[in-house]
């Protein structure tokens, strides 16, 4: 028997990683797009306040416990920016090339270490209690002058994963869901869903 979780994101791609992640649990992981009435609340400038913000508003709407990220990059070069405000960055009507090319343009006279940057992730998972559980993860790079690769989404092609060649667009889908962010949040994550969920194993 599997349990029905929400995951609150409305990205197919996220969906994707975070079942690949989780694919050891018994949970049927749905998309808060499955609800198209639910609408998601505003967002600041903390991940955390943000990663709970969104799962406590998704498990509230549909009754059943839910997961949500925030995620972000943080450049060294830019003060830690984009940061929370990584999804908006460029303005919100921008798609991920969109964004992509406005961080190039802002990074344009960085150099060196100044091109340093982290993935962030804070996951939050929610009960229909209110109960809440969180957990953090973090992935080292570099960012690139230039786009390489095809996998994975926001701004995985211009980032060079630290000890490596690959940009996190380049690395196979399982690579990436062992050494993201967002795969170490998740993972961390794990042991409480089995938990509070009554899931066997």
């Amino acid at each position: 028997m599997t349990a029905e979780v929400v995951l609150a994101t409305s990205n197919a791609g996220k969906l994707r990683e975070v079942r690949d992640i989780l694919i050891d649990l018994p949970i049927d992981l749905r998309s808060i797009a499955d609800y198209p009435a639910f609408v998601f609340p505003q967002e600041g400038d903390d991940y955390e306040e943000n990663a709970i913000a969104k799962a406590r508003a998704a498990s509230n709407f549909t009754g059943c416990f839910a997961l949500a990220d925030d995620s972000g990059l943080e450049v060294f070069g830019l003060g830690g920016a984009p940061g929370p405000l990584s999804a908006r960055f460029g303005g919100a009507k921008l798609d991920d090339a969109g964004r992509v090319r406005a961080l190039l343009s802002a990074m344009k006279n960085l150099q060196g270490d100044q091109r340093r940057a982290r993935f962030v992730c804070v996951a939050a998972l929610t009960s229909p209690d209110g109960d809440i559980v969180t957990a953090f993860g973090a992935c080292e790079g570099r960012i690139l002058e230039t786009a390489r690769g095809h996998s994975g989404f926001g701004y995985d092609p211009i980032f060079q994963v630290s000890g490596r060649k690959e940009t996190m667009a380049e690395l196979p889908a399982a690579e990436k869901n062992r050494i993201s962010h967002r795969a170490i949040a998740f993972s961390a994550l794990s042991d409480a869903i089995r938990v509070n969920l009554r899931l066997a194993g």
